[in-house]
């Protein structure tokens, strides 16, 4: 049997090696990347840890717990919050926001989550109280913004960077949710007439264009063919004009031509009446030139027959 004496050496040896392992614990400490430690000294803030191995001394030195640096996501619970037009809506808000000074995050603040959530619950009652209904609800971007400014500037000294804000939901009541929809359900008929409308306005002003550009067409068409007409009359004219002048013709033929066109006078059943002008003489004279001399004579009694009223004289 051992003695009594290695008895106690032996409990000795072992309270030596826990001992020696407990101040090697509390010695040694890892600190995670993304994370940060605060040492203290006896009380006192001492300095802050940076990911890595890192040696404290045992029962001096205490670390308190560590520090998220990234930057986290908090989801507030909804708010009742009054408009400037006294109707309670209820806002659900997240907020964005990343430790930056471990120290100023553990000895400035002492939650400084909670502290979060009552700053933005205050600063979003007293933006959203100055903006009626429908600016609250048309007007996210400018909330955020205000919010967003006032939370950073409070939270900075609390080693506490705000990066953005964001309203999830605003519900206004029930009611006004009724009076809201039927309002667009009522603008949207308004502006379906409108575009209706405007669609038959469009329609009529399109046709009655057509229709006055179909007219302008149709009226410069009879026009370039009437000029064309007129054209290739007077090119025709010329032509005969220029013919007859290369002819060169005398009274005889000009006399007869015109007794050719006196039969065309009378054409037609509508001519009860026949008028002989008083050309024919001319031209009778010019046939007779033309048949019996210069000297011969044709009447158009000749030819048409002798007058009614003519005395007979008798041959001598």
């Amino acid at each position: 049997m051992d003695s009594p004496g290695g008895f106690a050496v032996t409990i000795v040896m072992l309270v030596l090696i826990v001992f020696v392992v407990i101040v090697l614990v509390r010695s040694v400490r890892i600190v995670p990347q993304a994370r940060a430690g605060v040492v203290e000294r006896l009380g006192k803030y001492q300095r802050t840890l940076n990911p890595g191995l890192t040696i404290l001394i045992p029962f001096i030195d205490r670390l308190l717990p560590l520090l998220d640096l990234r930057e986290q996501v908090v989801s507030f619970p909804p708010q009742p919050v009054i408009t400037e037009d006294n109707l309670v809506v209820s806002i659900d808000t997240v907020v964005y926001f990343q430790v930056t000074d471990p120290r100023a995050a553990t000895y400035e603040i002492a939650n400084y989550i909670q502290a979060v959530e009552q700053l933005t619950t205050t600063t979003l009652r007293n933006v959203v109280g100055g903006l009626n209904l429908e600016e609250a609800l048309t007007s996210r971007d400018q909330i955020n913004g205000q919010l967003r400014g006032v939370l950073d500037e409070a939270t900075g000294r609390w080693g506490i960077r705000v990066s953005r804000v964001e309203l999830k939901a605003i519900d206004p009541p029930h009611s006004i949710q009724d009076s809201m929809e039927k309002q667009m359900r009522a603008e949207r008929d308004r502006r379906a007439a409108i575009l209706t409308a405007e669609g038959t306005k469009q329609s009529a002003i399109l046709t009655a264009e057509g229709q006055r550009q179909a007219a302008i067409l149709k009226a410069e068409g009879d026009a370039k063919a009437a000029i064309l007409r007129a054209d290739g009359e007077a090119q025709a004219i010329q032509k005969v004009f220029d013919a007859i002048h290369k002819g060169n013709p005398d009274q005889k033929l000009l006399a007869y031509q015109y007794l050719q066109t006196l039969p065309k006078l009378a054409e037609g059943s509508s001519n009860k009446l026949w008028i002989i002008p008083s050309e024919v003489g001319e031209a009778l004279k010019g046939i007779g030139n033309a048949l019996g001399g210069t000297n011969a004579d044709v009447r158009s009694s000749d030819l048409f027959g002798p007058a009614e009223d003519e005395d007979k004289q008798p041959a001598t």
